[in-house]
């Protein structure tokens, strides 16, 4: 279970010269996130302190020493474990930015066989280009710092796609259900209707998510009603009714799971999504 603490603190924003690029700057003194995936690619570094993280079945430690790299829908969750502290820097890079990134001579759709890499350089590098974006640096020296690091761990660990791939049966399977819960996902969806969609029982089901997504289906079907609710809150929709029409019980509810996840409430994100859309219309 989250615990909460007075003392956490969290800055969260979009960059305005990079669409699609969100940045976190955390200070948790008691925090844990839930099991859940981004869209696009997450880069962290640890400032101080530090925290465990799980993905792929395996627990590591995020500490100074290691940068952190999740590729886009790639489960992952985190606590703070022993550690008393944890202060870390994030990129959030959705598809806009990676195909931005992309347009300037990156390699497409770059894939990352492992979550932690101990480069000094890059983690300095990445370090850089965030506290450069937290202190407003101008948009020529931001941009290139971001395609040299970036560049680099892209050069250096990029492998290309995953090898797994689920038999043709079972992807079949699984996109039935997924189609179900993309369309639907406000609706009281349950174990029995979702099963009956892949011809399995609740049981089989449950295991072939977590062998083909790394999430249960009710995890997976949070992380579809949290992209709902931010993007009626983009929209500029109340976050009561944001959390409401994407199928939260409540205003409460749609901010806990945002906090367990994101690390961010309703609130932060609305308001970063609102200063960005201000400084496009300024543009």
């Amino acid at each position: 279970m989250a615990r909460s603490d007075p003392h956490n603190r969290t800055r969260y924003w979009e960059d305005p010269h990079l669409e699609g690029l969100s940045c976190l700057h955390a200070d948790f003194t008691a925090h844990d996130y839930a099991p859940h995936a981004h869209d696009g690619f997450v880069i962290a570094m640890t400032e101080a302190g530090g925290a465990e993280f799980a993905s792929r079945g395996a627990i590591g430690e995020a500490t100074p020493s290691g940068l952190l790299v999740f590729n886009p829908g790639e489960p992952h969750s985190g606590r703070m474990g022993r550690s008393r502290r944890w202060r870390y820097r994030s990129f959030y890079l959705d598809r806009r930015a990676a195909a931005e990134l992309e347009s300037l001579g990156l390699p497409r759709a770059p894939h990352f066989a492992t979550n932690l890499f101990t480069d000094a350089d890059l983690i300095q590098a990445f370090l850089d280009v965030h506290q450069a974006l937290d202190a407003g640096a101008d948009s020529l020296r931001t941009r290139e710092l971001l395609l040299e690091s970036f560049g680099a761990l892209v050069h250096r660990h990029g492998t290309g796609r995953p090898e797994h791939l689920a038999a043709p049966r079972e992807q079949r399977r699984l996109e039935r259900v997924l189609e179900m819960m993309q369309d639907r996902p406000a609706d009281p969806l349950s174990l029995e209707m979702l099963g009956e969609a892949a011809a399995l029982t609740p049981f089989q089901l449950i295991a072939l998510f977590k062998r083909e997504t790394g999430l249960t289906p009710h995890a997976y079907l949070v992380q579809l009603r949290l992209k709902a609710a931010m993007d009626a809150l983009k929209a500029g929709m109340p976050v009561a009714e944001a959390a409401t029409s994407a199928g939260f019980y409540d205003q409460s509810a749609l901010t806990k799971h945002l906090k367990r996840c994101y690390g961010v409430t309703p609130l932060q994100f609305a308001r970063a999504t609102r200063e960005q859309a201000g400084r496009n219309f300024h543009q």
